[in-house]
Parts: structure tokens; C-alpha cells; sequence
């Protein structure tokens, strides 16, 4: 069974993998070399059935299966995961694991092109993702904003995989940076590829939002062909469109200059709504060929994407740098040769608008070296944000047996991720009348590139005090990452001609990178660790992990992990863990640059993010960036009696020094000097500042109960399925003044603390049938991220109530392999209160709803499976 990144954290990963492998093999006729002398120890054999109920995660010795692990593990089957009613891959995880929760991101700067999802409450980064038991790389995407809870978080972006290229999806929900490595804090999620030695499947996929937009089309192809006698190669592709969606309301300050004779004010002059997603195509490989006791294994996977999302509406009678710099008093005039520009007042000495019949004729009568953008967009306008994503990833290596039972795996991978930004409808008000053709600015991108290579080895040795041979398992990884910052065209960064007369500088609402951003910025770790695990008795297990990983940008870190089981009976369980982890911080993180606009002090201003290098000495917690530390421990219960399996875990996770972007800054005139003489003439003009710092604790504590029953209900095969997360987090610690009181609000209370499902699924003969019914616990927003608490101190605050939602698909599968599925994504279009704040920016619903604000979604499948 193929793998992709590899990763040093998975070394003794690729060992339960090369095990789970051999049962996929006798399943699939597809043999996985073996010593022939030396067959699989007893307890080894009974636990490794098929690889749609066993999971790699969790021990590094041996596969286990839900059931029979020391940790709780959820094991999702591809074609129950493919079938799913969303087409992303984060959405189905939503659906199907309680703990993950993942929001539609309407206008979140680069959060729109890569959504970034929380696993147990915890940011995208404290979550780590394997393909076929490798590690994953990252997403170029940092993001932004984040609605605090995953503000400057930079995670891997895993909606590239097509879900008919998954086998299925295992979610170990505990601490595990002592087997796996930095970023296994709240747990690990691994995707399996499918190997496929023959057939295939075609499919295609329609759906639609009740309210008559979002159109999505998907078109998916599966082959699976032999590569020699004792080989598989599967082939996946997928391509999809989806139209955008709109839940606007027209804007009080937009309806205000309408009101007032401004000519072509848009109705609604801002979109919230489902970003416009084109040319979004994955391919996935997945190869390996076996020998007699060998295997070699080679997969990865292509994939782009292009998404355009919304942005903030420009008001022509007050927005900043472009049409006034006096709060909309005044008219914002430049003059082109140095000469004088008459004033033209836009409000009354009363603070209320003039009407455009009066102003409009004063601008029409300005003398050919005055300009002011009222002339050309005197109903304002609103930008759009977009993205061109690229992604690519190989894997591969060689693994097998040697001399009296060692297990060895030796691998290398690559992986690369690159987001080219682009701005449509805006400008570079700096350069007055000189602008690109339909407004559109390539402001540059980010890169994201990793190497790994990992050697892991593993036996099962005879002991005097187990009942079954020690299972241990040691290997050693090297990784290096690298982000890169790439510059934007001219007119994105372009210094123009007005600047000195207060136009703002560079693509309005999101400049282009300048040369003094530009560059790549890397780091290389190494790791070893070694796992052991002990049967001491049939009924008790103790399993105990350490790790030492050494980086060169902030030394190194050693961390640990006991895992204990005890089996009453037949049926009845106590599991444990305990153990500490890391994050370390991204090259990324460290040295990204970038400039957005977000809603502060009750209005629109541009805001830059820097280097807290580049910052250190101006600012109060501008430092190097360090790793943040947890601690991890849970205690659970399994009940399986065959037809019944229960498992209820509680978890709690501390974790010090979190890294988060600092509230904002204001830029004095003596900081923006210092700023220019340490080589940023780019940031003349910048006004408020923040950065990424370690500065906040916290605790986050939980309960997740997972049931399933099977049984023959209604003529058919019937599975009742119970999952409920409770989840906690509490701020512990943070430093008033760079950590707000909003950010600690929202880390609190932005998630429901109750989320959970309760699903049947009918099979008979050709039939099936799907229903779930969701609940999502009140949720807390802080809309627009006012970050600001207290409505009277200009905070927008959103109490939404708990909800619940249905899923329901009937379908037909046939002999010949065609098959037929309808069904409805929140049946009965259940959508957020209204937005009490929607007349300040136009968003109809709350815009971080865990449910979505769209409504419901119908669809239809037809696949044909040769």
C-alpha cells in the first residue's frame, strides 16, 4: 500500500501500514511480500483483518481497530465518506466526525481560497495529516483571519483529494506528537488510497442551494489496472465547478449614498456568500509493485484550483487613501502637476450627506490637473479576492523484511503548494488615473515546499514477561520546509505620484508583496524516536513513545507518550494516554509580510501583518517566534458486545505559548521612520500594525461518545450510529494589550460546545437509504471581527442559537454497477437568525454559523462501477 509524504513522525507509522497491507493484499489478490519462514505472530494475525475496520494511527507497532485501541480512533469507509452529500473533503469531515468543525469562509482574505478547520477546538495547525501514513505538507495559506480561533494558524490544505480516491479516513482524537511529530496536538487525520489492480468508476455529481444559486458540478473517474504481475496502479481524477452564492442585505452606508443621488450603487453593494470555485481539478496515483520480500510504493498527487470570493465595499464618500482622508468631510483631491486643487465638502456642517447634485457638478468642474476617483467610480466600489492554487506531491520508497523478522521502510517525499493571488475591481490609488485594464492586480503569492526523508524499522521480540513478543519500533527522519514570498506585478506595489497626498499605496485591500518581502525563508529538523509496545496479560497493554526532534532555527525538543489498556471482559474496556507534545512555528509564521483590510475601531482600515523580527524593539512582544507545548491526557471506556460498539473518551489538552496574530497596533511617525530604515520604504504609509506572537494558554477539555448498532431492521441490513463531542477551551494566561479581550472571547466561545449526529443507514438488495439528523450546540461571533467586546464600545457581538439539521439520500446500486443517488443536504433548510448587525456590512446570516449560512442543498449522483 502505497504512501505520500513521508515523515519522520510516521516512521513507526509505516510499520502498522506495512501490516495493514498485508491483509489488503489477501483481500484484493494483491500479495505483500512476506518471509515465508517467518509468518505474523498470533495476536498480530487475529487483529489484522481488513483494512476498512483496522487504523494505522495510534501505535506504531500494529494496526488495531476501533474497538481494540488504546486511543480513540474513528475509521471512516471510503465509499461512506464518498457519499457524503458535499463534494469537499472538509465538509465531509464535518459531517462525519463531531470534533471537526470547518466553516464557510466568505470574505476572509486567503481563508477563502484554503478553509481552515478545528479539530477538538484547537487551530488547523495543531492537527496533523498523513496520506497513506505520510506525512502531508502545508498549505501556503496563512491564515489571517481566522475569527480568532485560527488566526495565523498555517495548515495543509486536504481538500486536493478527490473522496473516490479514498480507501478511508482514520482520526486518531488524542496527543500524538511523541510517535508522529510537531503538529500532532489535537490528533491525526490519515488518508488512505485506494490500490486498485482492475476496474474502475466513472461519475458525475449536480446539486443545488434551495434558494437557486451555488450550482455545483462534479465529474469524478476512477482506474485501477495491474503493474506486472504483482503490481497496482489506480488512477483518480476529478474536476469541479461551483457558482457562487449570495445571503446579502444592502448596506446601510451604500443605501445611504444611493439615498443621496450617487449614481451606480450596486443592490447589494457587497456578497457574502459561497466563494466562485473554477477549474478545480485533482489527480491522485497510487502504485506499488510487490516482491518476494520487498515492495516498492510510489503516490502523490496534482491538483488546482481558482476561487474568487467577496470583499468590502469602498464607499466613495468616505473610504480612506482613495476618496477621503478627513472621515468623509471633505473630498479627497490630488493634485497631478503640484499645482492647487480646489475643496469640495461631501458633508454639511451637520454631518450629513450633500447630495450628488451638488457635488457631482463641482467634480465635473475640475480643472484638468485635479483628480479624484469620484469621477471615474462615484458609486464606490467593491473589490473581489481570488486565488490560483497549485499542488503537488510524490512519494516514494521501498520497504520489506530482512534477517530474523525486521520490518523496514525507507521513503522520500516531496510536496509543493502555491497560491498566486489576484485582486479584481480595485485600485492603486496612488497612481491616480493610471490603472491596470478592468482593475485587476496580480499582487503575488506564497510557496510552500517540503523534503522528507524517513528510515524506520520494527520487530517483535521475545520476551520473558509479556504473553505476546514486544513490539518495538525506532527510525530517524530528516525534513526541510521552505516558504517562499513572491513579489506582485507593478501596479500592485507601484509608490504612485499621489502618495505624498495621502492616496494609499498599492492594490487597494490587499497590496502587492514589494521587493522588500520578497524571498525564501527554510528550516531543516531531524528526529528519532522509538515505540514499544507490551501485551503483559490477555486483558492489560502498555504501550510507551519517546521522540527527540532538533531544529535549526530554535533548537531541540524531546517529547513522550504512555498509553495504557485493560480489558474486563470479552466486551468491556478502560483505556488511557498520557503524553506531551509540540508545535514548532513555521518558516511562514516567522517571515510573512502582508497587508488586509478588517473592520477595527467600528470601520474599514488596512492593517499589515510583519515579521516580529522586523518589529522586535518597537513594539511590546515582538520576538522570535518558539514552539508551543502541551500536555495531553485522556481516560475512555469500550463497550463491543459484536452487534454494539460503544466508545466514550474524556480528553483534556494544555497547551503554553500558543501562536496567534497580536491585536492591532497603532504606527506612530517615529516607528514608521525606523521601519523604513530597516528596508521597508513600502510601509511610509502604514497606519496599524500586528504580528505573530507565543503569548496565550490554554485548557481544553472534552468528552466524545461514539455508538454504532447493526442490526436487520425493515428487510434489510440497518446500522444506528450515535456520535456527540463535548468541547471546552478556556484561556488560561495572555498578556492585556497584545492578546485582546475579544481574541479571548472568541477563543471561548466562537465553537458550540455540544455537536453530535444520529444516523440510520438502509441497505436492501439494490437499495439504500441515508438519514441523519445533526445538532450544533449556540455559537458566539464577533462579526466582521470588530474585536471589540462591548456593543457601546463599537463591538458587534452574535449570540446564535442551537440548530439542528437533516440529511437524507435514497439510491440504487445495481448488478451491472450502475448506481443512483438522490438526496438533500439540511432537507429542511434550516439557516441562521438574521444578522441584527447585517445593515453595517451587508451579510444577511452570521458568517461563522458551524452549520453554514447557505440553507439547503439538494444533489444527485449517477456513477456506473466496472
Amino acid at each position: 500500500m502505497p504512501t505520500p509524504s513521508a515523515r519522520f513522525t510516521r516512521s513507526a507509522l509505516s510499520l502498522g501500514l506495512m501490516l495493514a497491507l498485508s491483509t489488503l493484499a489477501q483481500a484484493q489478490d494483491a500479495p505483500v511480500p512476506q518471509e515465508p519462514a517467518a509468518p505474523p505472530p498470533a495476536s498480530q494475525a487475529d487483529e489484522t483483518t481488513t483494512l476498512d475496520v483496522v487504523s494505522v494511527l495510534g501505535s506504531r507497532t500494529k494496526p488495531r481497530t476501533e474497538a481494540s485501541s488504546s486511543v480513540p480512533i474513528d475509521i471512516l469507509g471510503g465509499e461512506e465518506f464518498h457519499n457524503q452529500p458535499s463534494v469537499d473533503v472538509l465538509d465531509k469531515m464535518r459531517t462525519l466526525v463531531p470534533s471537526f468543525n470547518v466553516s464557510t469562509i466568505p470574505i476572509d482574505d486567503a481563508a477563502t481560497l484554503i478553509r481552515p478547520a478545528n479539530l477538538r477546538g484547537l487551530p488547523p495547525d495543531n492537527t496533523l495529516v498523513l496520506v497513506n501514513g505520510k506525512r502531508r505538507h502545508r498549505a501556503a495559506v496563512i491564515t489571517f483571519l481566522g475569527h480568532g480561533l485560527s488566526d495565523g494558524s498555517q495548515g495543509p490544505d486536504i481538500s486536493v483529494f478527490p473522496s473516490l480516491a479514498l480507501e478511508q479516513v482514520e482520526v486518531l482524537r488524542d496527543g500524538a506528537a511523541a510517535q508522529y511529530g510537531s503538529d500532532a496536538i489535537a490528533g491525526v487525520i490519515n488518508f488512505g488510497l485506494k490500490r486498485l489492480e482492475e476496474g474502475g468508476t466513472v461519475e458525475a455529481f449536480a446539486g443545488q442551494q434551495y434558494e437557486g444559486d451555488g450550482f455545483t458540478r462534479q465529474a469524478s473517474a476512477q482506474l485501477g489496472m495491474p503493474l506486472t504481475s504483482d503490481g497496482f496502479a489506480t488512477f483518480t481524477f476529478e474536476s469541479r465547478k461551483a457558482d457562487a452564492t449570495s445571503r446579502s442585505v444592502q448596506r446601510d452606508d451604500a443605501a445611504a449614498v444611493a439615498a443621496a443621488g450617487y449614481p451606480d450603487v450596486q443592490d447589494p453593494a457587497q456578497i457574502w456568500g459561497s466563494p466562485e470555485v473554477n477549474e478545480d481539478l485533482k489527480f491522485v496515483y497510487n502504485l506499488g509493485i510487490s516482491g518476494e520480500n520487498v515492495e516498492t510504493y510510489l503516490f502523490g498527487n496534482l491538483a488546482r484550483r481558482e476561487v474568487t470570493g467577496g470583499f468590502y465595499y469602498r464607499n466613495p464618500t468616505n473610504r480612506g487613501g482613495v476618496y477621503s482622508n478627513d472621515g468623509g468631510q471633505s473630498l479627497l483631491v490630488g493634485s497631478l502637476d503640484g499645482g492647487a486643487c480646489p475643496t469640495i465638502a461631501l458633508r454639511d456642517a451637520d454631518g450629513n450627506l450633500i447630495p450628488y447634485s451638488v457635488v457631482g457638478p463641482q467634480v465635473d468642474a475640475l480643472p484638468a490637473n485635479c483628480f479624484t476617483f469620484l469621477s471615474q467610480l462615484p458609486g464606490g466600489f467593491t473589490p473581489s479576492f481570488g486565488g490560483l492554487m497549485k499542488d503537488a506531491s510524490v512519494v516514494a520508497g521501498v520497504k520489506g523484511m530482512w534477517g530474523d523478522g525486521w520490518h523496514w521502510d525507507l521513503s522520500g517525499s516531496w510536496g509543493r503548494n502555491q497560491i498566486d493571488f489576484f485582486m479584481l475591481n480595485t485600485v492603486n490609488a496612488s497612481t491616480g488615473p493610471v490603472q491596470p485594464d478592468g482593475g485587476r492586480f496580480e499582487p503575488g503569492g506564497n510557496v510552500q515546499t517540503e523534503t522528507n526523508f524517513n528510515f524506520d524499522v520494527g520487530k517483535d521480540v521475545e520476551t520473558g514477561f509479556t504473553v505476546a513478543p514486544l513490539a518495538l519500533a525506532m527510525g530517524a527522519e530528516w525534513r526541510e520546509e521552505k516558504f517562499e514570498i513572491e513579489g506582485g506585478d507593478t501596479p500592485s506595489t507601484a509608490i504612485g505620484p499621489l502618495t505624498e497626498q495621502g492616496f494609499s499605496i498599492g492594490s487597494n485591500g490587499f497590496p502587492g508583496f514589494a521587493p522588500g518581502t520578497v524571498g525564501t525563508f527554510n528550516r531543516d529538523n531531524w528526529a528519532v524516536y522509538v515505540d514499544a509496545e507490551a501485551q503483559f496479560t490477555n486483558a492489560f497493554r502498555l504501550a510507551a513513545a519517546v521522540r527527540h526532534e532538533d531544529f535549526s532555527d530554535f533548537g531541540g525538543t524531546t517529547n513522550w507518550k504512555l498509553t495504557g489498556r485493560y480489558d474486563f471482559t470479552d466486551s468491556f474496556a478502560l483505556r488511557g494516554a498520557v503524553s506531551t507534545g509540540f508545535r514548532a512555528p513555521t518558516p511562514g509564521q516567522a517571515n510573512v509580510s502582508q497587508v488586509t483590510t478588517a473592520f477595527i475601531d467600528g470601520e474599514l482600515r488596512d492593517t499589515a501583518t510583519l515579521p516580529p523580527a522586523l518589529l522586535e524593539g518597537l513594539f511590546p512582544g515582538a520576538e522570535p517566534l518558539q514552539p508551543e507545548e502541551s500536555k495531553n491526557a485522556s481516560l475512555g471506556l469500550v463497550f463491543n458486545s459484536g452487534d454494539w460498539l460503544v466508545t466514550a473518551d474524556a480528553y483534556r489538552i494544555e497547551v503554553q505559548d500558543r501562536i496567534a496574530r497580536s491585536t492591532d497596533f497603532d504606527v506612530t511617525q517615529a516607528q514608521r521612520d525606523e521601519l523604513i530604515a530597516r528596508g521597508r520604504p513600502d510601509l511610509a504609509s502604514l497606519s496599524r500594525v500586528g504580528f505573530f506572537v507565543n503569548d496565550f494558554d490554554t485548557t481544553t477539555t472534552g468528552v466524545d461518545l461514539v455508538t454504532t448498532w447493526t442490526t436487520e431492521h425493515f428487510g434489510g441490513d440497518t446500522t444506528y450510529s450515535l456520535a456527540a463531542n463535548w468541547n471546552e477551551t478556556e484561556v488560561d494566561d495572555f498578556t492585556p494589550g497584545i492578546i485582546s479581550e475579544a481574541r479571548i472571547k472568541k477563543l471561548e466561545e466562537s465553537l458550540p460546545s455540544t455537536k453530535g449526529y444520529f444516523s440510520i443507514n438502509h441497505q436492501r438488495e439494490v437499495f439504500q437509504a441515508n438519514l441523519r439528523v445533526n445538532y450544533y450546540g449556540s455559537f458566539y461571533e464577533d462579526h466582521l471581527d470588530s474585536d471589540v467586546v462591548a456593543i457601546e464600545d463599537g463591538g458587534l457581538p452574535i449570540y446564535g442559537d442551537s440548530a439542528v439539521t437533516v440529511d437524507a439520500e435514497v439510491g440504487w446500486r445495481f448488478a451491472s454497477g450502475l448506481y443512483f443517488n438522490v438526496g438533500a443536504q439540511n432537507l429542511f433548510d434550516k439557516v441562521p437568525e438574521d444578522n441584527p448587525w447585517g445593515g453595517v456590512a451587508g451579510a444577511q446570516y452570521p458568517v461563522h454559523a458551524p452549520y453554514g449560512f447557505n440553507g439547503g442543498f439538494y444533489y444527485a449522483r449517477v456513477g456506473y462501477k466496472f
